[in-house]
């Protein structure tokens, strides 16, 4: 790492969004931010080692579930933790893609939530609410004409710091999986986000190899490994 490489936002990626170009999404104050509910369902800590649950426990509704990443430990009392996995966070380094001619894809918008909805709920991409798709640009593949057609593949952007863009909800639908549709559409949004000057990252479980080396082979590089774990108020 390099100094003034914007990669180093990556390290705390939810907090340096919500505390910074996303704040106008998010709840809370200097040590402890989540996005607002419609939104996903993800809090940041200004200090992950140290995580102020204590003013978090304000901003969650009961029963309320959220994720978040890079602490570990026991949780202090009145939390639980539901889900905890290690996660790779990836940044481009590859070169501009070329953009995809024959790639027919719609812009997904408030109008397609209902498809969005199934596709996420079939293939549990991660933290999703249904104000994602405010968050930045959303496309999808359909099969049949949209909006009344079947979304078979999407990807979108999330969460957004400096110049970090972060690609989320990546996603095809198990009947149309190993065509390719997933690394089209990722390229289509790092051709867009590189042309903004922005810098594309993602997250993704350890656990899936073959999406990590997809990933790899398209021009992500590993940047770092954390806990990603999924909390919630006992």
């Amino acid at each position: 790492m390099t100094a003034g490489d914007p990669g180093a936002l990556l390290d705390n990626l939810f907090w340096n969004a919500l505390a910074g170009s996303q704040r106008h999404m998010a709840l809370g104050d200097d040590q402890v931010r989540r996005y607002a509910p419609g939104f996903p369902p993800i809090a940041g800590f200004a200090d992950p080692s140290h995580p102020r649950l204590d003013l978090l426990a304000t901003l969650v509704a009961p029963g309320e579930s959220l994720y978040c990443d890079g602490w570990t430990g026991a949780p202090p009392t009145g939390w639980q933790v539901q889900f905890e996995a290690p996660m790779l966070k990836m940044i481009w380094r590859g070169p501009a893609p070329s953009q995809d001619a024959q790639l027919n894809l719609v812009r997904l918008g408030a109008e397609y939530l209902p498809q969005v909805t199934t596709l996420i709920d079939i293939t549990r991409p991660g933290p999703f609410g249904p104000r994602n798709l405010d968050m930045g640009e959303y496309v999808g593949l359909f099969e049949g004409e949209g909006p009344s057609g079947r979304l078979v593949a999407m990807a979108g952007e999330r969460s957004a710091a400096g110049p970090l863009r972060e690609i989320s909800a990546v996603c095809t639908h198990p009947e149309m999986q190993g065509r390719g549709l997933a690394r089209r559409l990722i390229l289509h949004l790092v051709g867009h986000q590189m042309e903004r000057g922005e810098v594309p990252v993602l997250n993704v479980l350890s656990r899936n190899a073959a999406a990590i080396g997809l990933y790899r082979r398209m021009g992500f590089e590993d940047h770092l490994e954390t806990l990603v774990r999924v909390i919630a108020r006992d």
